[in-house]
């Protein structure tokens, strides 16, 4: 989820809570808050746990709210970890340690550090174009033996390690990169953590329910019919941007502000979107029904 700020780029609470109600009455059954889309890198401890409570409080028991709490520094991964779930996350995002290009070992060591500061269970998250490391099968593999290491979200998007580390494991994999939903389900993810779920969150609903029931035809066919919007959010500038946008477009918030180092979309960006959502038929409500009109 994206965290709704102010022009001038103050948090928007009151826009948090909008937006997470919305997003859970379109078929979202887990938010998950200042993870990359919500530009957790220029966020402070307490602005994430103001948002985290907000958005807990909007939603209740009606979805699972997940917390970014992962880091390069592993002692504040533990510390932000420990405030989330005490602030109330029901489970923790945690992603590899950036930039210090920890060895294999010093990742499973980061991953099991913050897997024990937690009450609740960890959804490791393998993104290597941001953090310079994926997490190696044999990690993962080795990784899924925590009691509280349950899931993947899968943003490497390497069919092959996947299914080894799926065959091994009981770990629940989700897709963490849009373009790759499909391909991710049809091999045996249980979801996906989307950005362009936030205009097409009911398109990805039947998407999964497509692919669990056999019906790879239609689970194609919204695929194909996305490719516009999900091109134009994730292939223009930049996720986080795109997807503010996208909300903003769609009156869900009031301002598509982001913090520097990130600029808000530039008009020919905006216009690609427009044209995305209108071609994706998500421009009337971001409610991701139109197939079903």
């Amino acid at each position: 989820m994206v965290t709704p700020m102010h022009d001038d780029g103050s948090l928007d609470l009151a826009g948090a809570a909008r937006l997470a109600e919305h997003l859970v009455a379109r078929r979202h059954d887990g938010l998950v808050v200042f993870g990359t889309t919500g530009e957790a890198p220029t966020l402070t401890d307490d602005e994430k746990l103001a948002v985290l409570r907000t958005v807990v409080e909007a939603v209740g028991d009606r979805a699972s709210v997940v917390a970014g709490a992962g880091s390069n520094d592993t002692a504040h991964s533990v510390e932000l970890t420990r405030r989330c779930v005490a602030a109330g996350a029901t489970g923790i995002l945690a992603v590899t340690p950036y930039y210090n290009l920890p060895t294999p070992a010093g990742i499973a060591a980061h991953f099991r550090a913050i897997a024990d500061a937690s009450e609740v269970p960890v959804l490791l998250y393998d993104i290597p174009h941001r953090s310079g490391r994926p997490i190696a099968v044999d990690t993962l593999i080795d990784l899924a033996e925590h009691p509280r290491i349950v899931a993947v979200k899968d943003a490497k998007c390497d069919l092959w390690a996947m299914t080894k580390v799926t065959a091994a494991t009981d770990l629940a994999w989700y897709s963490g990169a849009d373009e790759f939903n499909l391909p991710l389900l049809a091999l045996g993810a249980v979801g996906v953590v989307s950005v362009v779920g936030h205009v097409a969150g009911p398109d990805y609903a039947d998407m999964i329910e497509a692919v669990g029931a056999g019906d790879l035809a239609r689970a194609r066919d919204i695929h194909r019919r996305l490719v516009p919007v999900t091109d134009a959010i994730m292939n223009t500038s930049q996720g986080a941007i795109m997807a503010k946008a996208a909300v903003r477009e769609l009156g869900l918030i009031s301002s598509p502000a982001v913090r520097l180092p990130l600029t808000v979309s530039p008009p020919e960006h905006v216009e690609k979107l427009r044209a995305g959502l209108r071609a994706s038929g998500l421009s009337e409500s971001g409610s991701g029904d139109s197939g079903q009109r």
